[in-house]
Formats: C-alpha cells, sequence, structure tokens
C-alpha cells in the first residue's frame, strides 16, 4: 500500500512539474495579447488625436504645416502606463517623432538595421500602409545604448502620411 502511495505521489509530482511550463507560457501568452491590444488601442487613439487636429485644418482654423507641428508636438510628449510613448515616420521613412530625439528627428531611418539585419523603418511602413499590424524587432530603451526584443503595433494616419506606432519590451 505504501508503494501505490508513493507511486500515486510521484505521478503528482510529475504531473506538476511538467505542467508549470505549458501554465508559464499560457501567462506569457496572456501578458502578450493583453499588451498588444494595449498598444494597439493606444495607437489607434493617437491617430485619432491627430485626426481631430486634421480636422480642424480643414475647417480653416490652421493650414497643414500648423496642422502637422502640432500633431508631432503633441505626439511627442503623449505618454502612457510608465514607459508607453510613440512615434512617427513619414511614408518616406523621414522620422517626425521619436520621444523627443531630435538627433533622430528630420533624418531618414529606412537603412537602419537592427542588430539582426532587419530594415526596421521599412517592416513599420509596410506594416502601416497595409492597415496597420504588428512588427517584432530589436531596439535600445530610451536612455539605453543596448538593444532589447521589442514588439509595436503600427498605423498609417494616411491625410498626413504619417505611420504612427508604439510598442513594448519583451
Amino acid at each position: 500500500m505504501k508503494r501505490v502511495l508513493i507511486a500515486v505521489f510521484a505521478v503528482f509530482l510529475n504531473i506538476a512539474f511538467l505542467s508549470l511550463p505549458t501554465n508559464a507560457q499560457a501567462e506569457k501568452l496572456e501578458t502578450s495579447s493583453a499588451q498588444d491590444m494595449l498598444i494597439k488601442n493606444e495607437v489607434e487613439t493617437a491617430v485619432s488625436m491627430l485626426q481631430a487636429i486634421f480636422t480642424k485644418h480643414q475647417q480653416g482654423e490652421m493650414s497643414l504645416v500648423q496642422a502637422k507641428k502640432l500633431g508631432a508636438d503633441l505626439l511627442r510628449e503623449l505618454r502612457y502606463g510608465t514607459e508607453g510613448y510613440f512615434w512617427a515616420d513619414t511614408t518616406e521613412g523621414v522620422n517626425v517623432v521619436l520621444y523627443g530625439r531630435k538627433d533622430v528627428e528630420g533624418r531618414n531611418r529606412l537603412e537602419d538595421k537592427d542588430q539582426n539585419g532587419m530594415y526596421v523603418t521599412k517592416a513599420f511602413l509596410a506594416k502601416g500602409k497595409a492597415g496597420g499590424g504588428y512588427v517584432e524587432y530589436w531596439f535600445p530603451k530610451k536612455g539605453e545604448t543596448i538593444a532589447q526584443p521589442k514588439r509595436s503595433y503600427v498605423l498609417l494616419f494616411k491625410p498626413f502620411k504619417w505611420v504612427v506606432g508604439s510598442g513594448y519590451y519583451r
């Protein structure tokens, strides 16, 4: 009887240990899905802000140049959560906003690659022009130089010809 109890206990322990990675994977997947939804919603909200600004331009309240400047200024300062920020690149690959990095703003980023050789801005533009989507790549956190894995959502704002994005580090 003691052997049977030990055998049953061993089986339960094996099941418990074998299910741990599955639970961890499920939790990671659930967290990723929530983060995906968050960044998509935040980008859509930022784009709706740009639409409101563009509508003011259409109503004659400001020029297109003024509307783009106001949109860029607001995107540059817009934040969510503890690390959430936005960027925008023109459909030609010129950076409009990247969390106030003046060394990047105004520079064409089409030839910029991540550490795996991926043309990140080209991927952003392709996904954005295709109706929006997610891109995985490597990029350093603000103030750091070492790239980390990142997943972002990008969406085209057609009136300004900008692809707007936000993401999270994995």
